[in-house]
């Protein structure tokens, strides 16, 4: 049992480390060396290991992780995290102050805090008390993982607050992140042991902070800056964000040392544009900066908008870019046999990523450019995701490197190429008897949107199709288990169980069926339209190009697309063995007359492209459709609107050739929150 004079020199020794934890990671002013800080940690574990009745939950040696959990919980946040706007040029910025001012009714300079962007991990953390409670990631935002386990292991974040005047409850938001020092130091330690390095740090952060075993994390050099509080109950908040961010470092939580009280507009982009020559001197990554109304009292007459404050906006920093060599330009075979060229580069690392390819969408736009194999380029991740040759370096050009032409023959099978006039798109004319659309012909014909086949995957269906055992979408149905099990990688059990989910399928509706005939121009939404206007399958089939046009966001292109499909004998033949195998649906006859539908975007079509940050493309269409909207699936000098996400292909090029209105993510949530023109 330990004696009242151990019980004393332990909690002396818990407040001596946890001052210097302080003095270190939050003050920055270190006040002893590292050898002094390890004595007295190894003497309160010996003091401890000695006398377990000395251990409390908040001790600095309990940093070290606990037992590994069996799985993460959910938590749900009291307040929700929302995303914020971004801006990426300094017009956007001022558009936001403008906004804000006009919001405020004030034509006076506003004051911001305008803090760097960290590239981390957003995590919300409970104070009870004091204590730390709780702690999870920051989820959709409206529901996290519970992740208090790993984040008591970082030594940089406090788990008892300092100080007397602490709320009752607090809710601390904030960025978990890895130092660019650590980050170097870790992925030696891994390559030393034979392990994977990490690529990036914030891959780093997010796969230490994801551990199901804690004492894996407590290895890791995690650090912390709070920024902001969430919800709070007991005692007054200081009036201001910056002045919340001094009361939040009082009470020991780190907080960046580069955040900043600006006012006015040209201020914010001062610090932006200084900020941004500092970044890679910086201890941390930054992606651009963070601008938030100062005033607590005008956040709060500012309000919100869908996923997003309209105090507030990020600011990011330009694309990174690196220049590298053009290996080759080869041409990939998508599924309706269009033709993609595809620039092979040396591999180069961009924005925390080793890029080799870069797509160069169609031969309008590798003819814009000009890239011939052997160019110098410099390659973009857009928006730190997508790779992209920005332009080639003429004066680099090696001699003799010729331009790319079109193939005349697809490189998968040998058909024969074909362009039509005034299109940007070539395709092989091979269709089915091309192996490359016959693989992705299949894997779209069983994808979740589709037929929703479970279990016919990339892998299954490239041995499909080497083996000769399926042709096209309709020989799937004829497939029985040993003829499965016989493959590799499946044995009886997943054959039979193959067998059940194709045989499950048969059951469908008449849009997903369209869907899944892969139709070029049809996609999920526009099969939906279809459905519902001819209501059965003989209807479209017989319709002619007038009666197609007569559809919404069926323009001529889309209608002669439609027609070709259902003219070609092969394509009527498929179908037919597919109803004989048994695939059915319901049919309804054309629907009646719509309604004129009601929103803030009441009539307007959108054409959705790429892959979206937070939203699924389902979760979107829904949301326009209640907003009053229309989702179709290409692009038309009809469409209103095309919403861009990750990797957006070739409809994006098809909208900026229109002229027609790009959103992002946000600008999506904003219109239909009613807060931006509809016209």
């Amino acid at each position: 049992m330990a004696t009242s004079a151990q019980a004393r020199r332990a909690e002396v020794l818990r407040a001596l480390i946890e001052e210097h934890n302080y003095r270190y990671y939050v003050l920055d002013d270190p006040t002893i060396p590292d050898a002094g800080y390890d004595a007295l940690f190894r003497e309160l574990q010996a003091l401890e290991a000695a006398h377990p009745e000395l251990v409390v939950p908040e001790s600095p040696t309990q940093r070290v992780g606990g037992a590994p959990v069996p799985a993460f919980g959910t938590v749900r946040h009291e307040q929700p995290m929302l995303s914020l706007d971004n801006a990426f040029t300094e017009e956007e910025v001022r558009a936001f102050d403008r906004r804000v001012r006009e919001r405020l009714g004030t034509e006076e300079e506003v004051a911001y805090s305008a803090e760097p962007k960290l590239d981390g991990l957003a995590v919300s953390l409970v104070y009870e008390a004091g204590r730390l409670v709780r702690a999870a990631t920051r989820g959709d935002g409206f529901v996290g993982e519970d992740v208090t386990h790993n984040v008591r292991t970082i030594r940089a974040l406090p788990v008892r607050l300092r100080g007397d005047r602490l709320p009752d409850r607090l809710e601390v938001r904030g960025e978990v992140y890895m130092p660019r020092a650590g980050f170097a130091l870790l992925n030696e330690r891994l390559a030393a042991e034979g392990g994977k390095p990490f690529v990036n740090p914030r891959n780093a952060a997010a796969g230490s902070l994801r551990q199901l075993d804690p004492r894996i994390t407590a290895t890791r050099p995690l650090a912390f800056f709070a920024y902001g509080i969430g919800s709070h109950a007991g005692g007054a908040l200081p009036d201001t964000h910056s002045e919340t961010l001094v009361r939040l470092r009082d009470w020991g939580l780190p907080v960046s040392p580069d955040v900043a009280r600006v006012v006015g507009v040209e201020a914010c982009l001062d610090y932006q544009r200084r900020l941004g020559e500092r970044r890679r001197a910086l201890p941390y990554e930054v992606d651009g900066v963070v601008y938030k109304v100062d005033s607590c009292a005008q956040q709060e007459a500012l309000g919100y908008v869908s996923r997003a404050p309209r105090f507030a906006v990020a600011h990011k920093f330009p694309a990174e870019e690196q220049t590298t060599v053009v290996e080759a330009v080869e041409f990939q075979v998508g599924r309706t046999g269009a033709l993609t060229p595809v620039a092979r580069l040396r591999p180069v690392f961009v924005g925390g990523v080793t890029v080799s390819n870069a797509t160069l969408h169609n031969m309008d736009e590798l003819g814009r450019k000009d890239v011939r194999p052997g160019d110098t380029v410099v390659i973009r991740r857009a928006g730190d995701v997508i790779p992209e040759v920005v332009r080639v370096l003429p004066e680099q050009r090696p001699a003799g490197a010729r331009s790319v032409r079109l193939p005349d023959r697809c490189p998968v099978c040998g058909s024969e190429v074909v362009r039509p006039e005034g299109e940007a798109i070539a395709r092989c004319a091979g269709g089915l008897a091309c192996a490359a659309q016959r693989r992705e012909a299949l894997r779209h014909f069983a994808s979740r949107r589709a037929l929703d086949i479970q279990g016919l995957g990339t892998q299954l269906v490239e041995q499909l199709v080497t083996l000769d055992l399926v042709t096209d979408p309709a020989d799937l149905f004829a497939l029985d288990a040993a003829t499965l099990a016989g493959l590799e990688r499946l044995g009886e059990r997943s054959a039979a169980k193959l067998v059940a989910a194709i045989a499950a399928s048969r059951e469908t509706t008449l849009d997903r069926f369209l869907y899944a005939l892969g139709i070029p121009e049809v996609g999920d939404s526009t099969a939906r339209v279809l459905a519902r206007h001819f209501g059965s399958l003989d209807a479209l089939v017989n319709a002619d190009e007038a009666a197609l046009t007569s559809v919404p966001d069926v323009g001529p292109v889309m209608a002669g697309r439609i027609t070709a499909f259902f003219r070609q004998p092969r394509n009527l033949a498929v179908i037919a063995r597919l109803r004989s195998a048994g695939v059915h649906w319901p049919e309804t006859g054309p629907a009646p007359p719509a309604e004129a539908p009601a929103g803030p975007v009441a009539g307007r079509s959108f054409v959705l492209t790429g892959t979206l940050p937070n939203l699924a493309r389902e979760a979107a269409r829904e949301r326009i459709e209640a907003a009053g909207g229309r989702v179709a699936g290409s692009v038309s000098k009809r469409t209103d609107y095309v919403v861009a996400g990750a990797d957006p292909g070739s409809k994006l090029a098809r909208a900026l050739e229109l002229g027609i209105a790009v959103l992002d993510e946000d600008g999506l949530l904003r219109l239909l929150a009613g807060d931006g023109p509809a016209s």
